[in-house]
């Protein structure tokens, strides 16, 4: 018998965001939690008792991931199809406008508004703000040519379960974005057996020589929202980031 956790929330289209985005990537993998009902404010997902993740579940997860990627997205910065509510990641709205151009997307919808919030309230430095903005000046000025992938778009370890039948995601904050996004944001936050995880993503989409080196760039993005919503030791890191960002991109 499947047992269900009710998830609930106070704010207005974050159950049928959540929702639209787990539906999204379970069109493409079978390690999405299964959404069972959603209401104004509450999410019925099936409940998963966890266990210690293993090399083979990591692996599955870099497979599974991968195919998600794969299955594409309208444009970067799409919301979930068939979804034109509100977005969020975590409990913090954030913009879903359909961008030709990634770079650009990234930049106006994912690092500036929230690098720019921290920074107004006191958890990033001017200077720090300064990098950031210097960096995303670099970063749209180049050519990426990059197709969009379907992305989980919050994708650190704790939205990774190991559970009893395999390894389950949750939580996402899906959009059509850079692949490398959702790996970045593993590393950020320490997911286990990461390498294997990497290992298993490679099995089904090889990545291009070089791509660790770009994983400061993406990481700019959830290191802005914890800046925003955690407080100033993200903003520092931020800083320290956005530095690496234009070294990579100068």
């Amino acid at each position: 018998m499947v047992e269900i956790h009710r998830k609930r929330t106070s704010i207005p289209g974050a159950a049928g965001a959540e929702a639209a985005g787990l539906r999204w990537l379970a069109e493409a993998s079978d390690i999405v939690v299964a959404v069972h009902k959603v209401g104004e404010n509450y999410l019925d997902i099936t409940r998963i008792p966890t266990v210690s993740p293993t090399p083979d579940a990591a692996r599955r997860v870099g497979r599974e991931l991968a195919r998600i990627h794969d299955a594409g997205a309208a444009a970067h910065g799409c919301p979930p199809e068939h979804w034109d509510g509100p977005n969020f990641i975590g409990t913090q709205p954030q913009e879903c406008s359909p961008t030709e151009d990634w770079a650009t997307f990234y930049a106006q919808q994912r690092v500036l508004p929230f690098a720019r919030a921290a920074a107004d309230q006191g958890t990033l430095r001017q200077s720090d703000l300064g990098d950031v903005e210097h960096a995303l000046e670099l970063l749209v000025k180049q050519r990426w040519d990059v197709e969009p992938a379907r992305l989980h778009g919050d994708l650190w370890s704790g939205n990774v379960l190991f559970g009893c039948d395999g390894p389950v995601l949750i939580d996402p904050a899906a959009h059509g974005g850079h692949r490398e996004t959702d790996l970045a944001m593993l590393a950020l936050f320490g997911a286990p057996y990461l390498a294997d995880i990497r290992a298993g993503y490679e099995e089904v989409h090889p990545l291009p020589q070089g791509w660790l080196d770009r994983t400061c760039i993406h990481q700019l993005h959830p290191l802005a929202v914890h800046a925003l919503t955690h407080g100033a030791a993200y903003g520092v890191e931020l800083g320290h980031q956005a530095r690496a960002a234009i070294r990579v991109l100068s």
